[in-house]
């Protein structure tokens, strides 16, 4: 009886989400053979952390089953793409994906050859038309949730007609706007995007592509079904707002007559309170100078998160704690901050730099002395093992380390208070200077040099523990605090669609002085500032001449992560 309550025990208890349930069923019952996914954005902008759940959880389906991933740029639309927006897609999709190199790219105007014969096939079949409805018209004709639609008087064109217009539509013969191809399903459809839906439309735009070869472009419900079935993508995963328009999906891979058609099958997106998503809202926030471009560090792109100093590994992080359900929820922005925490807590050096430096003098230190003491790299990760940093009688240290009159349970230095200098000595303050405003401008200690850290020193405690640079080594730097970019008081838009924007987004500390090992990091190096947080240098004003550092997150924080179970 022992032996079969261990085999219980020992045997590996595998949880699936209700994606993996549903593919596990397609491979039993021999639907599918391989398992291939995709991730399909549209070239219209960067990004955002909305998009790393779809990126990897179709990512991570290919790599559970042994499958197949491919990037396809969804650039059915030659008004709002770019090629910009590819080139930084590439990146955002290797970087969250570990750094991989993504191979399968496509694009879906490598299939507009196909996609135009799939129109002819349909029209062939008496399952397309040529209309000449203008677009307020077909909505018109469209009807309501409560009310059927109406056919449009050019419905029954006969094939030939059809063909003939189609033909033409292609070689220019039309303006924009003039004419479109509709599927012809059913108008009195319960489900309106049945209602004859617009599958071509006239568009006289060069394409980033194909150049001026079309004139004519699919609309997106007709050519997504295509390219999927094309590339052979056994499951087409998408979110929630497309599950409307899963009968057209079908309907146009079940007329096309795929052989093995594609099944879609939709999740919930992830919506993250108080921040800005909307490419519409961010490309106007660009253009208007009021952030410094789609990777500004305030912004949830990717790309402005990879700059600010978030990993790919907390995004997973994030990911893995949200979990993959059908159910629309929000999460706080908060969470994001705890994942990166933890994702650097026991990778990252931890530095001493002061943001606002006030000049400590220790009186009695042998005058024009250095030397060089130990400091480990980080408390909590002994592997990472110790560093020499600098140390004389002149120092700087935090200025709010400091207070003339400090309140009950202030237990850092002021007038007659000992505590200890980090990795090295206890100091008592025995005087300090002002300026004609009251502003501390020096404090005058004394050290005691039998309390320099790793001698074992037992006699008197101190209760405040302080951080410092040396004076004669300190490398300058300037510092940027990061708030969010939404007045979270607020709310993120006001009445009339425009951003409650915070004035305080962004502070920028100018003369901030860091131990002299951070004038060797280069961009995106991250460390942790003892008592300040986690900071990366800038990736895109980094100068060799001058350290520029961002803030990734605060020390810090009264979040706790609630898990999913």
């Amino acid at each position: 009886m022992s032996d079969e309550i261990t085999a219980v025990d020992e045997k590996e208890v595998v949880s699936r989400n209700f994606i993996e349930q549903e593919i596990d069923k397609d491979l039993e019952n021999g639907v599918y053979k391989n398992i291939m996914t995709r991730f399909p954005p549209e070239p219209n902008g960067y990004l955002h952390l909305g998009h790393a759940k779809s990126i990897l959880l179709n990512y991570g389906l290919a790599k559970k089953y042994n499958g197949t991933f491919n990037l396809r740029f969804d650039d059915t639309n030659p008004v709002k793409e770019d090629t910009e927006f590819i080139e930084a897609i590439k990146r955002d999709v290797e970087w969250i994906c570990g750094e991989e190199k993504i191979d399968n790219i496509y694009f879906a105007s490598d299939y507009f050859d196909e996609m135009y014969e799939s129109a002819v096939k349909l029209i062939k079949k008496g399952k397309a038309y040529v209309d000449d409805l203008s677009a307020e018209q077909i909505r018109e004709y469209r009807g309501t949730l409560t009310e059927p639609g109406k056919n449009s008087p050019y419905r029954d064109r006969s094939i030939e007609e059809n063909l003939d217009l189609f033909v033409r539509m292609k070689n220019g013969e039309f303006e924009d706007g003039s004419k479109v191809l509709r599927a012809k399903i059913d108008m009195s459809s319960p489900n309106i995007n049945m209602r004859d839906p617009v599958i071509y439309r006239v568009a006289h735009i060069p394409h980033h592509n194909t150049g001026d070869k079309w004139c004519i472009y699919p609309m997106y419900d007709f050519a997504h079904p295509i390219e999927d079935a094309v590339e052979g993508i056994s499951h087409s995963i998408c979110t929630l707002e497309f599950e409307d328009h899963r009968p057209l999906y079908d309907w146009v891979v079940r007329e096309l007559g795929y052989e093995i058609p594609p099944r879609q099958i939709e999740f919930a997106k992830m919506y993250v309170t108080n921040v800005i998503t909307g490419k519409r809202y961010i490309k106007k926030l660009v253009d208007d100078g009021i952030v410094d471009g789609w990777d500004d560090p305030r912004l949830v792109s990717l790309a402005a998160l990879r700059r600010r100093g978030y990993t790919s590994d907390s995004i997973k992080m994030l990911m893995d704690m949200v979990g993959v359900s059908k159910a629309q929820s929000s999460i706080d922005y908060a969470m994001l901050e705890y994942c990166i925490r933890e994702d650097l807590k026991l990778k990252k050096q931890r530095m001493m730099a002061v943001l606002d430096p006030v000049k400590l003098v220790i009186t009695n230190y042998p005058k024009g002395q250095m030397e060089y003491l130990d400091v480990p790299n980080n408390q909590e990760n002994p592997d990472m093992g110790t560093r020499k940093v600098p140390f004389s009688g002149e120092l700087y240290i935090e200025r709010d380390d400091f207070m003339i009159e400090p309140p009950k349970k202030y237990f850092r230095l002021f007038p007659g208070n000992e505590v200890r200098l980090m990795s090295a000595y206890f100091v008592k303050c025995e005087e300090y200077f002002t300026d004609a405003d009251g502003k501390v401008t020096e404090i005058h200690c004394t050290y005691d040099p039998e309390t320099k850290s790793g001698l074992g020193f037992t006699g008197r405690k101190v209760k405040g523990t302080i951080h410092w640079v040396c004076a004669d080594t300190a490398v300058c730097a300037d510092v940027y605090l990061y708030e969010n970019l939404v007045d979270e008081e607020k709310g993120v838009y006001n009445e009339d669609g425009s951003i409650n924007l915070n004035p305080d987004s962004c502070r920028v500390l100018r003369d901030c002085l860091v131990e002299p090992a951070l004038s060797e990091a280069g961009p995106g190096d991250s460390f942790q500032f003892l008592r300040q947080g986690y900071f990366c240098v800038d990736t895109k004003n980094y100068s060799k001449d001058r350290l520029v550092f961002n803030r990734i997150v605060s020390q810090k924080s009264s979040y706790k992560p609630v898990l999913n179970n």
